[in-house]
Formats: structure tokens, C-alpha cells, sequence
């Protein structure tokens, strides 16, 4: 503000622009970062990108019981999951330390109700 209480136009334009670059540079590291998620020892491995898209799962053979394929089954979609979850919440804390600092920027809006929350992730509009 100026002295006498005016706004400054100029220079909160030019904050407005500094910050939308800013978002824009997290939201792009956030879709090419991956990462990680693991179940039952390493058996399923799932990969995940920053915004929560599921881009790959790895099933180790050993999860697999031939004799036993109800089970099997039953186990594999159980450690599936884990490893999303894992996943999943690896990716919300890359998007909290990705986008927390612009959300404080926003003037004190909750980093959850960021545009681009993740649904069923936690922390985004609808998250668990």
C-alpha cells in the first residue's frame, strides 16, 4: 500500500503474475515427478505421478502361490491397494511441499482448497 492507504495496482498485478508463474512451476514439476509406493515387503511396487495418477504397478512373481490362486488373487488386490495408498500419500506430501508455500501466498487460503486437489487422496476438495 501507499502512504495515505492506496493500492498499489502496479505492484499487486506484478505479485498476481510472479505467483501465477510460480503455481504453474509447481503444477508442471508435480505431473512429471514420480513416486513410490510399496506393499508387503516390496512384493507390488506402484508408481505414482505428483498429481496422483496411478502410472505403473509391478507384481513380483514370489506374490504368486499356483496352488492356491482364490487366495492369490484375494492377496495380490489387497497388496495392490496398500501400494496405491502408499503411493498415494507420497504424492499428496510432494503436492503440500510443492504448492503449501503458494497456497500461504494466496493470503491465507487452505492449501486444501486448492483448484487441483486430488479426490481420494486427502488434503483436496472431497479427499479423504
Amino acid at each position: 500500500m501507499e502512504p495515505g492507504g492506496q493500492l498499489n495496482m502496479q505492484e499487486l498485478l506484478q505479485q498476481a503474475q510472479a505467483m501465477q508463474e510460480q503455481l504453474f512451476n509447481a503444477q508442471r514439476e508435480l505431473a512429471e515427478a514420480e513416486v513410490k509406493g510399496t506393499a508387503g515387503g516390496g512384493l507390488v511396487t506402484a508408481t505414482v505421478n505428483g498429481q496422483g495418477e496411478v502410472t505403473g504397478l509391478s507384481i513380483d512373481p514370489k506374490a504368486v502361490d499356483p496352488d492356491d490362486p482364490a487366495d492369490t488373487a484375494e492377496t495380490i488386490a489387497d497388496l495392490v491397494l496398500a501400494a496405491i495408498r502408499d503411493a498415494a500419500r507420497e504424492a499428496q506430501r510432494l503436492q503440500q511441499e510443492k504448492m503449501g508455500p503458494l497456497a500461504q501466498g494466496l493470503g491465507g487460503l487452505p492449501g486444501g482448497d486448492l483448484p487441483g486437489g486430488f479426490p481420494g487422496l486427502g488434503g483436496g476438495p472431497g479427499g479423504a
